[in-house]
């Protein structure tokens, strides 16, 4: 096997097709040198994907991102990114190369990221395609906070309990923002939507690549985290509401802050999408009876 492996490690550096393999915490492990040599990456360096993305478009390389705000583009991206089992897209780079990208995820979280050049193919399709695109990618995401929209996320419960069924069960939260009506009762409509896209950022930034966040409606979330336990999926939340707890999101009033809490429910191989749903609701009710501010698991 190791004989294997290190003549599979051989011929992936002598080809031109671009391979590379990242952890579950997006992290990349291996790169040959057609993918590092694309995306600007020293032959010692295992950057964090956000990173690496981020360096390129500040210094104009690597891929195209055609967007004013890096941080809301990566925040839809990172929303989709490692979210299905495989996805195959095209991408181009600002050296106007044209690639055909295919991501394979494994169920420990590890991402195998596989492209090829094809700028010579079809050239005369692209805008069609890149339109296609954009308006997948649009209806995925949630316009005002650019996570994951109800569509997108209900789509991966549903995946979460079809793998629950050959014994790899997760959890399901659902987060909703403490009092969000007297925030806009108060300091109006306005206020309220910067504290929504305050509450989305905030909590992307926390979330597993694996996990998918998203916006369910109102002032209403759901986080998916297959493959994991219900005192994993508390602890995570319980650090999740301390960040909410410290954020200051608007910046003419200073002093306001805002809570939030959530309910968790780990799925059973029985277990429909309404009926997972309905027990984290319920758990989050006993969260808000109880006090708000904090998690409770059904």
């Amino acid at each position: 096997m190791d004989a294997i492996v290190e003549q599979l490690l051989h011929l992936s550096a002598r080809t031109e097709t671009l391979i590379a393999v990242y952890d579950g915490d997006d992290r990349l492990q291996y790169a040959n040198s057609a993918f590092r040599s694309a995306y600007f990456i020293e032959p010692d360096e295992s950057p964090l994907w956000p990173d690496l993305m981020r360096r390129n478009f500040e210094l104009r390389r690597g891929t195209v991102i055609r967007a004013s705000d890096f941080e809301e583009w990566l925040r839809s991206t990172q929303s989709r990114r490692g979210k299905i089992g495989y996805r195959a897209f095209e991408t181009d780079l600002c050296d106007g190369r044209w690639l055909w990208m295919t991501e394979a995820v494994e169920k420990n979280g590890g991402m195998l990221c596989i492209a090829s050049d094809i700028t010579g193919l079809r050239t005369h399709g692209r805008t069609v395609r890149q339109d296609r695109d954009q308006a997948i990618k649009a209806s995925y995401t949630d316009e005002l906070t650019g996570v994951a929209n109800r569509r997108f996320v209900m789509a991966r419960v549903d995946d979460m309990l079809a793998a629950a069924k050959h014994g790899n069960a997760g959890c399901l939260a659902v987060f909703d923002i403490d009092n969000f009506k007297r925030i806009n009762d108060r300091l109006g409509h306005h206020a309220g939507d910067i504290v929504l896209r305050d509450f989305a950022h905030r909590i992307h930034q926390n979330v597993r690549r694996n996990d998918c966040f998203g916006r369910v409606g109102g002032e209403e979330f759901l986080l998916v985290m297959p493959s994991t336990a219900p005192e994993d999926a508390i602890d995570m939340v319980e650090r999740m509401l301390t960040v909410i707890r410290f954020s200051r999101p608007l910046p003419d009033s200073p002093d306001f802050s805002y809570t939030c809490s959530a309910g968790i429910a780990a799925c059973a191989p029985s277990d429909s999408a309404s009926d997972l749903y309905r027990r984290a609701d319920q758990a989050l009710y006993a969260a808000k009876l109880s006090g708000r501010d904090r998690v409770r698991a059904a």
